[in-house]
């Protein structure tokens, strides 16, 4: 039985342009290796658009998908994170119109029943660890209160740590657009989240 390779002889591992290299030459478990580097990151990314676990989830295979079926299309020239992040956002607009457009899509969608796998520090105090999930439903919510253009910029930067150079090509706008984005979405989220803080304490 032939083993997997995904590490270099000098036991770097393989990089995501030599593991798609493996895949349209037959080796289709090297895909396995790609879908396990990046399913948590998509998952974080996509499910800060939708607010659902479960959707965030089927777009995420969807993203895969495309990239298995298009992975002779796909152009060495562009960073592969930033081909798979521009699918999976595409998709998750995708869903955000489908949303709107049938009128599903509301302002107090989230909701302390919907699955967060964001979950605080099991070490904290109950009381802490309280504070921390109001936080974090509080973040939520003020990043839903951006326009679409804005809460992607954001995302890509701020969670997903992209550069913004790679936002730029995932977005298809100038380097100084994306700044600009940035900036705004992160002045409109100190606004929100100074004016209704549940608690202040957290941000000093």
């Amino acid at each position: 039985m032939k083993t997997l390779q995904i590490m270099k002889l000098n036991n770097e591992p393989l990089s995501d342009k030599e593991l798609l290299s493996n895949v349209i030459n037959g080796q289709f478990d090297s895909f396995d290796v790609i879908v396990n580097r990046y399913k948590n990151r998509l998952l974080n990314f996509v499910f800060r658009f939708v607010k659902d676990y479960d959707v965030a989830e089927d777009i995420v295979q969807e993203t895969f998908l495309r990239v298995f079926r298009k992975r002779r299309d796909y152009k060495a020239i562009a960073n592969f994170s930033t081909w798979i992040f521009t699918i999976a956002g595409n998709l998750a607009k995708s869903e955000l119109r489908r949303r709107k457009r049938w009128k599903f899509l509301s302002l107090d969608a989230y909701s302390d029943s919907e699955k967060n796998f964001e979950l605080p520090d099991s070490g904290m105090k109950p009381d802490r660890a309280t504070a921390v999930r109001l936080l974090d439903e509080h973040v939520q919510k003020a990043i839903d209160s951006l326009q679409v253009k804005y809460k992607e910029a954001l995302i890509l930067r701020d969670v997903e740590g992209l550069s913004y150079q790679q936002i730029s090509e995932i977005m298809n706008i100038p380097v100084g657009t994306v700044k600009s984005r940035v900036n705004r979405a992160r002045l409109k989220l100190r606004k929100v989240l100074k004016e209704h803080s549940p608690s202040d304490e957290l941000f000093h």
